[in-house]
């Protein structure tokens, strides 16, 4: 047969083998496994994400809803004295399983609904997934707000599953909206890109500032008992103290009798903290039994030790890295040949 027509439970279903149409109620349909179901979710939730997965069904279920509440709200006249009826014997022919309005208060336009073996439950099914649905009750929701003209939203009480069998949805009037929804979720997805963000800004601040201190501060070993350190820019609390640490514990490594500091790299106008520091490093260093001598002293900055920085007026200072090499190379009685 080319033309067949069957009616359950009221409601109409056509084919019409030879133009390929199929029609419930009059209305165009297309007919899919659920396990051709399952490969769109799943392709949508590999692509999107789950919770950008989610969103896109609970939007999509609600927008399709207002359609379908739209659409036979005006064919069939729906109102809260018909609509137990109407929604059990529209959607059980097409495949959504078994739903029944089991409370309803039309005064304050709440619905309680029960929802038992409806497709997208089967599509979950199917790989045995955890996954609860959130296309279907959001559809009704859609379906309500279409015929009504007022926004509803909806609440899960319970969902089907091996101890439960059925899912208990409420429905109400709410100023939950699909957009606002959507805007929440770019927010949240915004801020976490910016965390994101803010993570590896602060990861790669701490491999750069490890990079600096090692290279800003090297331990150089020139001579057997002689070490070099130059000193360069300038010192925070945190450099200082790494100077600091990093410098002595390398002393009894190389035996060093005596601690080069170049001030070469130094800016000529050197703070108090940066003397202070110098000061520090010499009196520990003298407690290891390593002399310190100050080399790459500028003329400005042997002025501004001499008016200044007196602390620093304790240490030898010398003009240049050579020099400094030269005499500690004579304190200890060596000399290069």
């Amino acid at each position: 047969m080319e033309k067949k027509d069957i009616t359950v439970g009221g409601i109409e279903l056509k084919w019409d083998l030879e133009t390929g149409e199929v029609l419930f109620e009059d209305g165009d349909v297309v007919f899919f496994w659920i396990t051709a179901m399952k490969t769109f979710f799943d392709t949508i939730k590999e692509i999107s994400g789950v919770e950008a997965t989610k969103l896109v069904l609970e939007t999509t279920g609600f927008r399709q809803g207002v359609i379908v509440g739209e659409g036979f709200g005006e064919m069939k006249h729906i109102d809260t004295s018909n609509i137990v009826e109407w929604i059990s014997n529209t959607y059980a022919p097409a495949g959504w399983g078994k739903v029944e309005i089991t409370k309803m208060d039309a005064q304050n336009n709440t619905f309680t609904m029960h929802i038992q073996n409806d497709w997208e439950y089967k599509l979950n099914q199917l790989d045995h997934a955890k996954t609860e649905g959130i296309f279907v009750p959001s559809h009704y929701a859609g379906v309500l707000t279409g015929i009504f003209g007022i926004n509803f939203w909806y609440k899960i009480i319970q969902y089907q599953n091996n101890e439960n069998p059925y899912s208990i949805v409420e429905y109400f009037p709410s100023d939950v909206t699909v957009q606002r929804n959507i805007h929440e979720l770019s927010r949240r997805q915004e801020a976490d890109q910016i965390r994101q963000l803010e993570q590896l800004v602060n990861e790669n601040t701490k491999t750069l500032q490890s990079l600096v201190r090692e290279l800003s501060s090297p331990i150089i070993p020139v001579l057997e008992g002689i070490i070099v350190v130059p000193m360069i820019g300038s010192y925070d609390e945190e450099r200082a103290e790494d100077l600091i640490y990093k410098t002595l514990s390398h002393l009894p490594k190389h035996q060093a009798s005596y601690l080069l500091l170049d001030l070469t790299g130094l800016n000529k106008n050197i703070s108090e903290h940066t003397a202070e520091l110098i000061d520090k490093l010499g009196a520990s260093a003298k407690l290891l039994g390593t002399e310190v001598i100050l080399v790459g002293v500028s003329p400005e900055l042997a002025l501004l030790i001499t008016q200044t920085l007196t602390s620093l007026k304790k240490f030898e200072c010398l003009q240049s890295l050579q020099h400094g090499i030269y005499y500690a190379l004579g304190k200890s009685g060596r000399r290069i040949v």
